[in-house]
């Protein structure tokens, strides 16, 4: 019998690999994301898709109005910057960070853990190829797991503590492709940008889109995604109807 994980679904690259990765150490998914307000509703759609493709348990998404407190280029009416160099990426934590996201994010998933009577999450952070974010360090999630530990039912009955899995966090990019094309993962189903078009179709400029194709430089493969939305192709990604769950 396998066991039940609570997975962190955004629709991107890297929550794509760490369903992939969930389901090959045997467990049984249960994917979970948010309509928090943001800009790239088209994520989504994608986190769906990628859900069906990787034969998730379920998938349920979230209503979160993240935007009633804005602070973020992702949740208020902010330019997403573009364009930028890796030092300038690392340099400070952009306007794209949406304050307390992750934290916001896990509660969610504790609670949804503790109904399903699980003790694993899964999150696709990374301390490595990301944008300087906070709540990506592996200070955030070990102390978050010795939180949730401390502030759960099943904690304090002594039920098997929780464990944060995060598998991508000490990977680079290239790294989690090459793990994730190893799985199976169909890379032209997720979504990165943080500005996409009408159709899904990346920016190619914002942090996200950059990181994303050196990722795919470094591992030496092609981005589908790009590829779908080249001139001559078919068009954007299929979308899936609905989500399941």
């Amino acid at each position: 019998m396998t066991r039940p994980a609570v997975v962190l679904l955004s629709g991107g690259l890297d929550s794509a690999t760490v369903v992939a990765i969930a389901r090959a150490a045997g467990f049984t998914v249960h994917a979970l994301s948010f309509r928090y307000g943001q800009r790239h509703g088209i994520e989504l759609e994608r986190a769906a898709a990628v859900a069906s493709a990787l034969q998730a348990h379920e998938h349920r998404i979230v209503d979160v109005d993240l935007r009633a407190f804005g602070g973020s280029a992702l949740t208020a009416d902010i330019a997403v910057p573009k364009g930028r160099s890796a030092a300038e990426m690392a340099h400070d934590i952009p306007i794209t960070y949406v304050p307390a996201r992750n934290t916001i994010f896990l509660a969610f998933a504790l609670a949804w853990a503790e109904v399903l009577g699980s003790s694993d999450i899964f999150i696709g952070v990374n301390a490595l190829d990301y944008s300087g974010y906070p709540d990506c360090r592996p200070e955030f999630i070990a102390a978050f797991e010795t939180m949730a530990r401390l502030a759960t039912k099943a904690g304090v009955a002594g039920a098997e503590p929780l464990h944060i899995h995060a598998p991508l966090l000490a990977m680079s990019k290239a790294e989690i492709i090459r793990a994730g094309l190893a799985l199976g993962v169909d890379y032209g189903l997720t979504s990165s940008c943080y500005d996409p078009g009408p159709n899904g179709e990346p920016c190619g400029a914002c942090d996200s889109c950059l990181l994303r194709a050196r990722g795919f430089a470094a591992a030496g493969v092609p981005d589908p995604l790009t590829a779908r939305f080249a001139p001559g192709c078919s068009g954007p990604v299929p979308s899936a109807s609905a989500s399941r769950g």
